[in-house]
């Protein structure tokens, strides 16, 4: 998207110092899998951010996402400061109306420590994109996200 500047995968939300994929993929450390999205507010703003991650997501799955389960894979909003916050409540509200009949579980906490993923995780989908392909399909996130959002 223009305005974002960089978005590199890691971990957050935990109290391990330094996790690696495989501690936070068998859970146990507190952390999930996330992005951090570096953006130039002149650009882009948060509340397009937002937007987009909302329909990049199942905001319903209390369990992760997609074929992914566990705490580790639980949709979150780490927010930085307090217009952050108000915003990311602002946009879950809206969701939430959107959908009266289903429940917005997806968290929306204080960032702490991020912690850059394995290299071989940076732009996974580019990397590797059969694989990418391939997994996204198997978990059924397209069909998934056309049912809560249309096309």
């Amino acid at each position: 998207m223009p305005g974002v500047v960089d978005v590199v995968s890691g971990y957050t939300g935990g109290s391990k110092q330094n996790p690696s994929y495989d501690e936070v993929g068998g859970g146990g450390t507190g952390h999930r899998e996330s992005v951090q999205v570096t953006y130039d507010p002149a650009k882009i703003s948060y509340e397009k951010l937002l937007d987009i991650f909302w329909h990049n997501v199942d905001p319903f799955d209390p369990y992760g996402q997609f074929c992914d389960k566990g705490e580790q894979y639980k949709g979150a909003i780490y927010y930085h400061d307090e217009a952050q916050h108000r915003a990311a409540i602002a946009a879950r509200d809206a969701v939430q109306r959107h959908f009266p009949k289903l429940r917005v579980v997806t968290d929306i906490v204080p960032a702490n420590r991020f912690w850059l993923a394995e290299e071989y995780h940076q732009n996974y989908h580019t990397k590797n994109p059969i694989r990418y392909t391939v997994y996204r399909h198997g978990c059924g996130r397209d069909a998934r996200l056309a049912q809560i959002w249309g096309k």
